[in-house]
């Protein structure tokens, strides 16, 4: 028998015994998460890793009833009404520089991430990182 292979999205199941706090994070979001009711909730909680590993700049509070992501302005924030994937606002991504194809809409303003499972989020683990990246790089006149 060959050696069993796991995913990414399995290995993060399996090593984060309380995916919803994060080291990077706030007791205030981490509060949230623990009170979340959302079936792809680990996934969320994943998201959040990324963003907030992607630039030591980024910040977190909660705004809108939802976890929100700062640096130098509102970053992107969670939309928890969706339960079929993962929903990522990113309030002003139309003006992110860069070719990012994580991000949907052709919208003036809005620009939304999708991440299915956490297979997904893994695999656009780089793309998201990408846009954080060049946000704060934006903010800072890069």
């Amino acid at each position: 028998m060959g050696v069993a292979r796991t995913s990414p999205a399995a290995r993060f199941l399996a090593t984060s015994t309380v995916w919803y706090e994060s080291s990077m994070g706030t007791p205030e979001v981490d509060a949230w998460f623990r009170e979340l009711d959302h079936p792809l909730a680990a996934e969320m909680g994943r998201v959040r890793e990324i963003v907030l590993g992607a630039d030591d700049r980024v910040a977190e509070t909660i705004k809108w009833k939802t976890p929100t992501f700062m640096y130098e302005g509102n970053i992107a924030s969670f939309n928890p009404r969706a339960k079929a994937h993962v929903s990522l606002l990113f309030h002003t991504g139309a003006s992110i520089p860069g070719n990012h194809t994580l991000l949907e809409g052709g919208g003036e303003t809005a620009r939304y991430a999708r991440f299915d499972d956490l297979d997904d989020v893994e695999a656009k683990r780089e793309q998201l990182e990408a846009v954080v990246r060049a946000w704060c790089a934006m903010k800072d006149g890069a």
